[in-house]
């Protein structure tokens, strides 16, 4: 009785990403949410009966008035130690195989057997990202993209979340990022959507999933990778296909198109100086 009213973001161990309705925000978020409960049902299992044992053992064998001298002193008890060696084993190799079986399926990749209907590149950058579009010809001539500059906070902290670099999807379509970095080591955490992935450098990595909700995400960088590294934000927009097209035909229409350059690899303006580019980068 207890559990069924329970919501669904406490049925999922009060994560991010879940809404009264229950819609996952992708088709993997369930999975990991599950891996997550589980692992702390089985733990919670185990800590109660390490506790209670404890309590027992400080109950039973106290010392009791008038007793004097030490305990009866025993060496080894060999069935406790098997069984005190067995459990964590048994529990460790348990968790491996759930996590390895969950992490081999949502680290599977789109690709020729099971193609994307849409794939992005995702560029990370001292201190914002780049996203692009990738087209169908060969030269990625159709491609289109947006560059996307850091957070610039106002004197009280607050952050102009229209001004951040958007990233759309369009819902419920397979979707395959490729991820890059241009200078150091980031790493792409869309926050609802309960998973995140390293960008290196010289070395793309990559993530597919399928959005199962439209909606604005809140994204970030999740490796410490510069001095500006709190500020190198952005968004998701999950949004209709019709709405996902017309967004590709504005950005066409904008002449980004092709692939993207690498002109802004690192960004100087730093955030609050007001100075422009070349004279943070001659500086």
């Amino acid at each position: 009785m207890a559990l069924a009213g329970c919501s669904p973001t406490e049925l999922h161990g009060f994560l991010p990403g879940f809404v009264a309705d229950g819609t996952p925000a992708t088709n993997q978020t369930d999975r990991v949410a599950a891996l997550w409960v589980n692992s702390w049902i089985v733990l919670l299992i185990v800590g109660l009966i390490t506790w209670g044992l404890m309590g027992w053992a400080a109950i039973a064998y106290r010392r009791r008035k008038g007793q004097t001298g030490l305990p009866v002193q025993l060496r080894y008890n060999m069935p406790i130690e098997i069984l005190y060696t067995l459990v964590p084993l048994i529990l460790i190799f348990g968790m491996f195989a759930f996590t390895a079986r969950d992490q081999t399926i949502i680290e599977t990749q789109y690709g020729p057997d099971n193609k994307p209907d849409v794939s992005i590149t995702a560029i990370g950058k001292q201190w914002a990202w780049d996203f692009q579009y990738d087209g169908t010809q060969k030269d990625n001539s159709d491609a289109v993209w947006t560059m996307g500059v850091q957070a610039q906070p106002d004197k009280a902290g607050n952050v102009d979340q229209n001004a951040l670099p958007t990233l759309y999807l369009p819902v419920n379509k397979k979707v395959h990022v490729t991820l890059q970095s241009r200078d150091v080591i980031h790493s792409f955490w869309i926050i609802d959507f309960l998973y995140k992935k390293d960008m290196f450098i010289g070395k793309d990595n990559s993530w597919s999933f399928t959005p199962t909700r439209e909606g604005t995400y809140q994204g970030k960088c999740a490796e410490l990778c510069g001095e500006y590294h709190s500020m190198m934000l952005f968004n998701v927009k999950v949004v209709s296909d019709s709405e996902y097209q017309a967004y590709l035909t504005k950005l066409h229409d904008e002449g980004n198109t092709g692939d993207i350059t690498n002109a802004y690899d690192r960004l100087n303006n730093y955030p609050g100086t007001g100075k422009s580019t070349t004279d943070e980068g001659a500086k």
